[in-house]
């Protein structure tokens, strides 16, 4: 093993229930993975060049956001005062606010300044134990553009302490240039601008704003067709603002997660139960909105679905760069148990990606992505808010920390 990690207390998140909790345990690693996961009783350390004592710290799997729009220009402060003064979404979508002001911006913006904004919104996602970050384009609504939002988020992903994985949302809203034309642009994105990603490999999946102020069932389903015909994943924006089936569409072509799902019916519900699809809660833009609507936790309880937690950054409807706040909101908001908040942002995290395989729980041959904590019990990683209790986290294997002294590392 190249490195140890000693004297801490385990918790596994592997798929059975609970949070597998592991008291003096050990986690060995070699090559940037995970060789051993147990009790440290009987091991035998002697010698060991890089043996690193915790100090009975919790350790949990690398937190994962699955949901953002992390690159993108300017704001929508102004936006927020009028929807605090009455006025709907909607309403200012289609004055040529919403997604559009966000376009004009990020046109504009070189990859240079979209690179800077996103890493300084990063930086805040890593103070809560986020070892894996989800980065949609789709505030670029061209060709160019939309391949320019990408290449910014696989240049994020260089750096090595963070994991990135990118989604084309070309399908976000439509662009001015196709002002009633959206089949022309439909026919655009799955023409041009899919096959383009593809072939650059700068997206990993494809999504749609599957919703009545964005993209019909049947425009959506055009664009799952071209994703997978290129061998990209998908995923769909769906059921946030009223029930198009768009939930069901996605999950019976394969959809990793389906995401927002306020409006979520039963029907939906049982398709994402028969295809292993997520449902990928996004409390921010719920209370950032002033939603009543709630998702259909408990349906989705009854039915085995995993539920996903994540930040959905963005800069109209949910500008808040702190996973923790959205495991906090998961409990008070959405009446989930601190247990299904951890699983939305570690393992079922991990599945709404496609990325089960290698992260999101502690096991042998998973990545070793780690967040080390301060805290007694994982419950309070929902419960406390603005404590600075990430201790470090482990990338691949390197140990990036936030309080070098409390672990000796060099």
């Amino acid at each position: 093993m190249d490195r140890v990690l000693t004297n801490l207390k385990m918790v596994t998140m592997q798929p059975e229930a609970g949070y597998q909790i592991i008291e003096n345990g050990m986690i060995g690693i070699r090559d940037g993975k995970i060789m051993f996961a147990g009790h440290a009783d009987h091991q035998d350390l002697h010698g060991h060049p890089d043996v690193i004592d915790c100090h009975g710290a919790l350790v949990t799997p690398g937190l994962i956001d699955c949901h953002t729009h992390l690159i993108f220009a300017g704001n929508r402060a102004n936006e927020f005062e009028q929807r605090l003064n009455g006025v709907p979404y909607e309403e200012i979508a289609k004055a040529g606010g919403g997604i559009l002001s966000t376009v004009r911006a990020t046109r504009d913006a070189s990859e240079d300044e979209l690179y800077d904004l996103a890493v300084q919104r990063l930086n805040g996602l890593k103070q809560d134990g986020v070892t894996t970050v989800e980065i949609k384009s789709g505030y670029g609504l061209t060709l160019d553009d939309e391949l320019k939002m990408l290449r910014v988020a696989r240049r994020i992903g260089e750096m090595t302490d963070i994991k990135i994985t990118t989604t084309l949302l070309a399908a976000h809203a439509q662009p001015p240039e196709y002002n009633g034309r959206s089949d022309d642009y439909i026919d655009f994105v799955c023409q041009e601008i899919i096959p383009a990603a593809a072939r650059e490999k700068l997206a990993d999946a494809v999504d749609v704003f599957c919703e009545g102020i964005g993209f019909s069932t049947e425009q959506s389903q055009r664009v799952f067709t071209a994703a997978k015909a290129h061998g990209l994943s998908i995923k769909g924006h769906t059921e946030q603002l009223s029930n198009l089936g768009g939930s069901a569409l996605a999950a019976s072509m394969g959809a990793t997660s389906v995401d927002h799902i306020e409006y979520l019916d039963e029907d939906g519900v049982t398709a994402l139960a028969a295809n292993s699809t997520v449902a990928t809660l996004l409390p921010g833009a719920f209370y950032f909105l002033r939603e009543t609507q709630y998702p259909p936790i408990e349906r989705l309880r009854q039915q085995k679905v995993p539920m996903a937690i994540a930040t959905d950054f963005n800069p109209g409807t949910s500008p808040i760069a702190s996973l923790r706040t959205m495991m906090n909101m998961g409990c008070t908001l959405f009446r989930l148990t601190p247990e299904e908040c951890l699983r939305g942002v570690t393992c079922n995290a991990a599945q709404a990606l496609g990325l089960q395989g290698s992260r999101g729980q502690i096991a042998l041959g998973m990545d070793a992505d780690l967040a080390i904590w301060q805290v007694e019990t994982p419950a309070e990683l929902s419960y406390r808010l603005g404590v600075p209790d990430l201790i470090a986290r482990v990338v691949d294997g390197h140990v990036f920390p936030l309080n070098g002294d409390q672990l000796n590392v060099n």
